[in-house]
């Protein structure tokens, strides 16, 4: 399988930014990690460089610092075992002058070294003798190859380097275009081939990712693994999983994808019509479309292998599955942006939402489609993400605060159910949490929803203002504190001061009111008020009003803030 690297680039200044802004273009969802109180603009902040580094390396990350070799050097040091599942590491200049590869020697660092280098216009530090004489990187083959015997290499390539010559069973340009010592009679054999053959230490055996195996229904595992076994193929050689886009979702396809670990791409059935109307099964289309090449025998019709004349490269084939991520970014500023919704947004490739919730996600749209629309078109909106995660996009749906919450979750959740179109069925959906505006004006003055609560919209566009009055009444009588959302608009002006007069019914007109506006925010303001206080004029679209229930209290503290909460207990008028 041809690899995509998205490596981690790590700064502790502001002025290695753009060095690491110019490496970050060639990688696309490579993350920006940058010390917190000395960078900004960057994807990720930390404040413990040694704890940050050491956890992407031990993730198997591919890390890129743009400090001092020694700084990384003594901080992954005591973490070195296995240099086989070393990820790569590398030391940038600050200026960006200098590429030095540190470790993954095995895992393709002096490749990286060499597209870093490239994007700088400097010469990368490899000092790997074996890469420099003879230009090519045996232990560490391009995408689209696989090393069968890695533990043989070493001795291998000492022999090279002391005069030994090696013959090419295979002909593939990154070998013979290098400078190996090239004889059709050398003692050393370096083998391509996706056949099963057993490497000896004086022969290299790398198998290319030609075959790709196409399924029109479910089938088993070990199904496949006979079918190769018996074509006497190698599994190391299988690139990808093709099937029809209506499998999408089928679990089986994720075990076998995962049995293999390769990416499955889908076809639309117009795309192998043509095949299947000459007589080939839609297994058989699938996989001559995907690899260029007739299928082998097979006792299954739903099972086809066939194996192309190059490697291949999956992501080109077909679509992927169109993922629909729907995902609340809190109520304002980056640092209530979960992690998950973080990694969600360097992931995508279009964004969908109101221009002002995508334009508060700030760099993270960055190289992304936008499409944006009114804040009132929350249906069209669903049905446009919908659309296109069909044609095998990754699709944000972005809302503020919690997307299940007033927003865009339930809205992508309605057009399934009342509009239903067969292809969305393939789409995996997934809805990531945020913290709510009600969450953060609580947190921002004590804990006013300490107790039983509930919030209400108090805008009428969706129900009727007779659901609303009968919703405040029954939260009132039953006592919860209330978090009313949508207050007060342009044209809605009225509601707020029924809703008061509502609550006046059953609240003392000294009942704590928290009004909170531009969360997370230019502009943020966070006060407290009574009921008796409030007015239309107090809020508006962007202001989140918490009423506090009979039990709330206020507490004066001495450095002149006032903090709102509500006991965990409760007391009644009998208790009293």
């Amino acid at each position: 399988m041809i690899t995509k690297i998205v490596p981690a680039v790590v700064v502790l200044g502001e002025n290695s930014v753009p060095v690491a802004r110019q490496i970050i273009s060639i990688f696309p969802g490579a993350t920006l990690y940058g010390l917190a109180g000395r960078t900004s603009g960057v994807d990720v902040t930390f404040t413990n460089f040694g704890d940050t580094v050491r956890e992407l390396f031990a993730e198997g990350t591919p890390l890129i610092g743009i400090c001092a070799a020694g700084i990384l050097i003594r901080t992954i040091a005591p973490m070195l075992s296995n240099k086989k599942q070393e990820p790569p590491l590398l030391a940038v200049a600050e200026d960006g002058s200098a590429v030095v590869p540190l470790l993954g020697g095995l895992n393709g660092v002096n490749d990286l070294a060499r597209r870093i280098a490239e994007v700088l216009d400097v010469k990368p530090a490899i000092t790997t003798t074996g890469d420099i004489r003879f230009h090519t990187a045996l232990l560490s083959p391009p995408p689209g190859y696989h090393l069968a015997n890695p533990d043989d290499a070493k001795k291998f390539i000492s022999d090279l380097l002391a005069g030994a010559q090696v013959k090419l069973v295979g002909t593939v340009p990154w070998l013979s275009n290098s400078q190996l010592p090239i004889n059709s009679n050398g003692d050393l054999t370096i083998q391509i081939t996706e056949r099963l053959v057993t490497p000896a230490p004086n022969r290299l055996v790398y198998h290319p990712g030609t075959i790709g195996i196409a399924i029109s229904d479910t089938v088993d595992v070990a199904l496949i693994q006979q079918l190769l076994a018996d074509a006497e193929l190698n599994p190391a050689s299988v690139a990808g999983i093709f099937a029809p886009i209506n499998m999408a979702n089928n679990p089986s396809l994720k075990a076998i994808s995962n049995a293999f670990k390769v990416p499955t791409r889908f076809f639309t059935s117009d795309k192998v019509e043509n095949l299947t109307a000459q007589g080939y099964s839609p297994a058989e289309a699938i996989a001559i479309t995907a690899t260029s090449s007739s299928p082998l025998s097979s006792s299954s019709p739903n099972l086809a292998i066939s194996i192309a004349p190059a490697p291949i490269d999956p992501t080109t084939i077909g679509q992927a599955q169109g993922r629909l991520a729907i995902i609340g970014t809190g109520p304002g500023g980056s640092k209530w942006m979960s992690p998950e919704v973080k990694e969600i947004l360097k992931s995508v490739t279009d964004l969908v939402g109101y221009k002002t919730y995508i334009n508060l996600i700030g760099s993270l749209a960055d190289g992304k489609q936008r499409h944006e629309s009114d804040n009132r078109e929350e249906l069209a909106r669903a049905t446009m993400a919908l659309d296109l995660a069909a044609e095998g996009r990754y699709v944000a749906v972005v809302s503020s605060g919690d997307p299940g919450i007033y927003a865009m979750a339930a809205a992508v959740f309605e057009v399934c159910d009342q509009n239903p179109k067969p292809e969305w069925e393939s789409i995996d959906i997934h809805v990531a949490p945020g913290i709510s505006a009600m969450q953060a004006a609580a947190a921002a003055i004590g804990a006013p929803l300490g107790h039983d609560f509930c919030a209400i919209s108090l805008s009428d566009i969706l129900k009727p203002w007779s659901i609303i009055e009968q919703r405040i009444a029954g939260a009132a009588e039953a006592d919860f504190a209330i978090a009313f959302y949508n207050p007060v608009s342009k044209e809605r002006t009225w509601q707020l001061a029924a809703a008061k007069n509502i609550l006046l019914q059953y609240r003392t007109p000294e009942t704590p009111v928290v009004l909170a506006r531009n969360l997370g925010r230019p502009g943020q303001i966070v006060k407290v008020i009574t009921l008796n206080e409030l007015t239309t004029d107090s809020a508006d679209m962007r202001t989140v009003i918490l009423v506090g229930s009979s039990q709330t209290r206020t507490i004066q503290r001495s450095d002149g803030n006032i903090s709102v909460y509500t006991p965990r207990g409760y007391t009644t008028l009998a208790d009293q």
